[in-house]
C-alpha cells in the first residue's frame, strides 16, 4: 500500500452539538505507558506533532494517566501546534488507583477541581470534549451533569462526554445537557455495546468514540500474540492468558482475510471499526512512527456490506473466551458499579 502521506484524513461530525473532529484520532495514554515503557518526552510530543501533521486533530487524553504526565506532555504538544485546529479531549473522575480497587469521584466541587487542574496542565483556555471517565454511583449523575454543564456555560469546557457509562445514565445524563460522545471499548472482540448501547447513543445524537480498536494489540501482529511485551499489563488479562488465549485462535483467520484485502490484520480491525458508522471515531494509540502511519493507511481499506458481515462472523460476539476486565492482581482493577463486570477495564 502507499505511504500514509498520499492520505488525506476526513472530518466528520461528532454527536449533534456541532464538535468537528478528524474521523481518526490518537489515544495519547500509551506515551506515558500503561502497556508498555514509556517514552521520552521528545518522541511523545514528537509523535503528536507528527500525527498532526499527517491530519489527525483529535487528541485524547486523562488526568489519571501517569498520573497527570500524559496530560503535561499533550500540552507541550500543544504549544508548537495550533490551538484552533486541534480538539482536545480529556477526562475526569478516577480519584485513585489503589492496589485492588479504583476509587471513582463525581461530586460537583470534584468536576470543577478537575477541570481546573486539567486546563492548567494542559496549558489551554477550554477543552474540547470533557468525559467523565468512570460513574460514582454514590452521586447522582444530574449532579455530575450539573457541574459540567456550569463548565459549558463559563467557555471552560465546549462539549460533554461519558466513558463507559450503563444505558441508564446516558439517559439521564443527556436529559439534564447533551452528551456529545460516549468512549467505550468496541473492537472485533468487544462487542457487547452493539446490542444496546450503540442503538441508544445514535437515537439521542451521541458520537461514539471506541478505545482499544485493535484489542489491546491483540490485531497489532503475531508478536502481540504469540509473545507479550515485556513488562505489560496485559500479561494479567484474562484474554491474554493461557486457555483463553489458545481458545482465541482467531488471528489466523484475520490474517487471511487481511491478505485477501491488501493490509495488515491491523488495519482490517481498524477499518471495521471505522466503517461502522460515520459517527464512530476511533482513538487508537501508539509509540512508534510506523505503527501510526499504518493506522492512518486503515483509510484506505474499502470494505462493503459483504465484506463486515464476513469479518463479523470470524469472530462471533459471545465467543470470545476471557472477560475484558483485568484481574484483581493489578493496580489497575476494580469493581465498576455502573455498568456489568464485562465492561470493567483499567483506565482508557
Amino acid at each position: 500500500m502507499a505511504g500514509a502521506d498520499t492520505i488525506e484524513i476526513p472530518r466528520v461530525k461528532l454527536g449533534k452539538q456541532g464538535l468537528e473532529v478528524s474521523t481518526l484520532g490518537f489515544g495519547c495514554m500509551g506515551l506515558t505507558g500503561i502497556y508498555n515503557e514509556p517514552v521520552p518526552e521528545e518522541v511523545g510530543v514528537s509523535i503528536i506533532k507528527y500525527a498532526f501533521e499527517k491530519g489527525i486533530t483529535f487528541f485524547d487524553t486523562s488526568d489519571i494517566y501517569g498520573p497527570h504526565t500524559n496530560e503535561v506532555l499533550v500540552g507541550k504538544a500543544l504549544k508548537e501546534l495550533p490551538r484552533d485546529k486541534i480538539q482536545v479531549a480529556t477526562k475526569f473522575g478516577i480519584a485513585k488507583i489503589e492496589l485492588n480497587d479504583v476509587v471513582v469521584k463525581g461530586t460537583p466541587e470534584y468536576v470543577r477541581s478537575c477541570c481546573e487542574a486539567s486546563l492548567q496542565r494542559l496549558g489551554v483556555e477550554y477543552i474540547d470534549l470533557y468525559y467523565q471517565h468512570r460513574i460514582d454511583t454514590s452521586v447522582p449523575i444530574e449532579d455530575t451533569m450539573g457541574e459540567l454543564k456550569n463548565l459549558v456555560k463559563e467557555g471552560k469546557v465546549k462539549y460533554i462526554g461519558l466513558s463507559e457509562a450503563s444505558a441508564d445514565t446516558i439517559r439521564r445524563a443527556h436529559a439534564v445537557h447533551p452528551i456529545t460522545a460516549l468512549q467505550i471499548e468496541w473492537s472485533l472482540w468487544t462487542r457487547e455495546i452493539e446490542e444496546e448501547i450503540i442503538p441508544l447513543c445514535r437515537g439521542l445524537g451521541i458520537g461514539i468514540v471506541p478505545y482499544s480498536p485493535l484489542g489491546l494489540g491483540f490485531f497489532g501482529g503475531r508478536a502481540v500474540v504469540e509473545s507479550l511485551p515485556a513488562n505489560s499489563y496485559l500479561e494479567y488479562h484474562p484474554r491474554f492468558q493461557g486457555e483463553n488465549l489458545e481458545r482465541n485462535n482467531i488471528y489466523a483467520a484475520i490474517e487471511k482475510l487481511a491478505g485477501m484485502h491488501g493490509c495488515t490484520p491491523a488495519q482490517l480491525a481498524l477499518a471495521w471499526i471505522l466503517h461502522q458508522g460515520d459517527d464512530v471515531v476511533p482513538i487508537p494509540g501508539t509509540t512508534k512512527f510506523k505503527n501510526l502511519d499504518s493506522n492512518i493507511d486503515s483509510l484506505k481499506v474499502k470494505l462493503s456490506k459483504d465484506d463486515l458481515r464476513e469479518i463479523s462472523e470470524v469472530i462471533p460476539m459471545n465467543e470470545v473466551a476471557g472477560d475484558r476486565v483485568f484481574g484483581a492482581l493489578i493496580p489497575y482493577s476494580w469493581k465498576f458499579a455502573d455498568t456489568p463486570a464485562k465492561h470493567s477495564q483499567i483506565p482508557t
